[in-house]
C-alpha cells in the first residue's frame, strides 16, 4: 500500500472525480456524528482502548466499526444500523465502538478491506479477532440499508464467542501478521502530513487518516524504495468472484451461483451450500471468505468445510499460479493510485466485441481500450506522452496477450522498475501508433 508524496494530490483529485462521492458539507457531517455518538447509550465514540476495557470487565465482545463519515457509500446501511430496532438485542450484546478515521489503528490488529468506506471487526476483550464485515454491495449503492447480512455476521460472531477460548486455534488464520508499522500515521507518505489525534479545534476532516489511505501508504512505500509491489496489496481481498461463486449477501456465506470450470466448481461446491469455515477458521461473513483468499499463496490449496441438507464435508479449493490476477479491482479506490504508478493515469477497459471485431483484433489479443485519460501530476504523464481517450493499447513492450487492465497493472508493477518508458502500440481508429507509456 503506497502513495509517495507526489502522487497524494493527483490520487485524491482522481478519487474525488470516481468512486469516493462525498457530502457538501464534510466538516459540518463529522461534526454531527460526533455530537450524536457522544450522547449516545450504546456506541462508545473513537476510542477502541475504552471498548477492549469495557469487555475486559463484561466479558462482552468488541464490535468496531469503522466508518468514513463524509463518504456517501454505505450511508444507507450505517443509517440502518444505527437506527433498527431489529438489531438492537444483538447489538447490546457486544461493547460497540465507532470509530471515523484511521490515523493511530493498530496495523497487526487491524487488517481489513481498506478500500471501504464501512467495515466492522469482531474481537475478544484479549485482542483476538472473531471475524470481518464489509460489502461491496452496500459501497456501490449508497440508498442500500439491507442488514441481513450484518445481522448474519452478529449472530455468527457471538456463536464464536460462546465457543472462546476453546476454538482458539481454529481462528489463527483470521488473526492479522506482521507489518512493517505500527500505526498509519507512521507510514512514510503518511508520517508529518497527519497527527495521532484529529483536529476539532481546525479543519477536521483534513487531519484524518481515510482507511483507504493505508493501502495507499503501504504501496507507496515498496514503490518509493524501487520493489515491486507485492500481489496482495495489488488484489487485496479477493472477492469469492474471483475463484468463481457468488454468496448470497443476506447470509453469513451461502453459495448463490458457482460459474462452470471455476476452481468453486471443480471442488464440487454447489448453490444452497453453507460455507462453514476457510482452512479450518468460522465464517461469520463474505468479507471473513475474502480474507482466506487474501492469505492464500499465489498457488495452493484451501480447505472448505460445507454444510450441505444437515451433513458438513470438506471442500478442496485448488489455486492455480496467478489465480489472485483474476481479482477484479476496476472499482477500487486503491486502483486510482496504481494507474498513476504503472499506466500515466490511463483507465483501461477490455474493448467491446464490436470495437474489436471492427479493428480486427483476434480473439486472445490485447484490447484495452483507454476510458479516461489523466490530466494532472502523475496521473497526466500518459496524456503528455500522446495517449488519447478511445484508443486502444494492443501491445505494451512487447506483450499482447488479451488482458484486463488490473492484470496489466499487477504486471507492469511487479516486473518493472519506477521511472520506465515502454513501447506501447495503440490503434487509433484505422491508424496503429507507437507511444511510450510512463510507468513511474
Amino acid at each position: 500500500m503506497r502513495t509517495t508524496l507526489l502522487l497524494l494530490p493527483a490520487l485524491l483529485g482522481f478519487a474525488a472525480i470516481t468512486s469516493a462521492e462525498t457530502v457538501k458539507d464534510r466538516e459540518g457531517a463529522v461534526r454531527s456524528d460526533r455530537d450524536t455518538m457522544e450522547k449516545s447509550d450504546r456506541w462508545i465514540y473513537n476510542d477502541i482502548a475504552r471498548g477492549f476495557a469495557e469487555s475486559a470487565k463484561n466479558g462482552k465482545p468488541v464490535l468496531v466499526v469503522l466508518r468514513c463519515v463524509p463518504c456517501m457509500a454505505c450511508r444507507g446501511i450505517d443509517a440502518s444500523i444505527l437506527s433498527s430496532q431489529e438489531l438492537q438485542p444483538l447489538l447490546d450484546q457486544f461493547n460497540c465502538v465507532r470509530v471515523i478515521n484511521a490515523n493511530t489503528l493498530d496495523l497487526a490488529k487491524f487488517q481489513f478491506d481498506y478500500d471501504l468506506s464501512f467495515s466492522t471487526l469482531f474481537f475478544n476483550a484479549d485482542g483476538t479477532l472473531y471475524g470481518r464485515y464489509g460489502s461491496w454491495q452496500h459501497q456501490r449503492d449508497s440508498n442500500d440499508a439491507t442488514t441481513a447480512g450484518y445481522k448474519a455476521a452478529l449472530n455468527e460472531a457471538l456463536t464464536v464467542h460462546r465457543g472462546y477460548p476453546a476454538n482458539k486455534a481454529a481462528l489463527d488464520p483470521k488473526q492479522g501478521g506482521p507489518a512493517p508499522f505500527k500505526i498509519p500515521v507512521e507510514i512514510p507518505s503518511l508520517a508529518g502530513k497527519y497527527e495521532r489525534e484529529l483536529n476539532w479545534g481546525g479543519k477536521v476532516v483534513q487531519s484524518c487518516v481515510h482507511c483507504h489511505q493505508i493501502g495507499d501508504a503501504f504501496r507507496a512505500w515498496y514503490h518509493d524504495q524501487g520493489k515491486p509491489i507485492p500481489q496482495d496489496l495489488i488484489y487485496p481481498m479477493p472477492a469469492p468472484e474471483t475463484v468463481g461463486l457468488t454468496l448470497d449477501t443476506e447470509f453469513a456465506a451461502k453459495v448463490k451461483a458457482v460459474a462452470a470450470g471455476s476452481a468453486a466448481a471443480k471442488a464440487g461446491l454447489r448453490p444452497g451450500d453453507d460455507i462453514v469455515s476457510f482452512n479450518g477458521a468460522p465464517l461469520v461473513s463474505i468479507a471473513d471468505f475474502a480474507w482466506g483468499l487474501h492469505r492464500v499463496p499465489d498457488s495452493g490449496e484451501a480447505t472448505l468445510q460445507v454444510r450441505r441438507a444437515g451433513a458438513t464435508s470438506e471442500a478442496k479449493l485448488q489455486l492455480a499460479s496467478g489465480w489472485r490476477t483474476q481479482s477484479d479491482i476496476s472499482t477500487r479506490v486503491g486502483t486510482w493510485q496504481m494507474r498513476g504508478m504503472a499506466t500515466g493515469g490511463l483507465k483501461l477497459q477490455n474493448a467491446p466485441a464490436a470495437k474489436r471485431e471492427a479493428l480486427g483484433l483476434a480473439p486472445g489479443a490485447m484490447a484495452l481500450e483507454v476510458a479516461f485519460v489523466g490530466a494532472y501530476g502523475a496521473h497526466g504523464a500518459a496524456k503528455k506522452a500522446g495517449f488519447q481517450q478511445g484508443d486502444v493499447l494492443v501491445e505494451v513492450d512487447g506483450f499482447s496477450d488479451d488482458v484486463t487492465e488490473g492484470q496489466l497493472l499487477g504486471r507492469l508493477l511487479t516486473q518493472y522498475a519506477p521511472k520506465t518508458a515502454l513501447k506501447t502500440v495503440v490503434r487509433r481508429g484505422t491508424e496503429r501508433v507507437e507511444l511510450m507509456l510512463p510507468v513511474q
